[in-house]
């Protein structure tokens, strides 16, 4: 016995999708840009997330903008990931630090921002998500326990060993690349 989804007419579909386009473009787009350094990335990671809704009954959430964000997030993290073994062009993502910064630090400063990217995709899904929303989004971890259906002391632990694993990973690369 196959089970009767209610589906959309293709009318209310194409004017819910604009209107969540509308609504949550921006937000989605600089979620994932600021986890990617890129806007060509951020840009690619925000239509596959809008397209993702196209493509089922997901239109009818109750939450759409926290499921858009969180899907932004999780999209730029995956690609983080499968970028792992190649060299991020991060250059362009590191602001000057003023006028007359010195090109050695505004150097390290790319360098420790690839090293942190790489080691952000070496973490679960779930620790690189929590850690991107506390430091990238700077959520409090109330929003963020509500944001993932979590407690706030799950999220205080888990961000404490995510910060250990961080400052671990960084100082081997870092002993790596002398």
């Amino acid at each position: 016995m196959a089970i009767a989804i209610p589906t959309m007419p293709a009318v209310e579909t194409r004017e819910r999708l604009s209107d969540l386009f509308a609504m949550h473009h921006r937000r989605v787009l600089m979620a994932a840009y600021r986890i990617t350094g890129s806007m060509a990335d951020a840009e690619d990671i925000a239509q596959s997330v809008f397209l993702r809704l196209t493509a089922g009954d997901d239109l009818a959430m109750s939450n759409a903008g926290s499921y858009l964000y969180r899907a932004a997030i999780n999209g730029a993290l995956d690609l983080l990931r499968r970028r792992q073994t190649e060299s991020l062009d991060s250059a362009a993502s590191v602001p000057s630090q003023g006028r007359g910064s010195r090109p050695e630090a505004e150097a390290a400063a790319g360098q420790l921002v690839e090293c942190l990217r790489t080691a952000l995709g070496e973490l679960s899904p779930r620790a690189a998500e929590m850690f991107t929303l506390r430091y990238v989004e700077e959520l409090d971890n109330r929003e963020i326990a509500a944001l993932m259906h979590t407690s706030q002391a799950v999220v205080a632990v888990t961000l404490h060993q995510v910060r250990s694993k961080l400052k671990k990973r960084l100082s081997e690369m870092e002993r790596g690349n002398r």
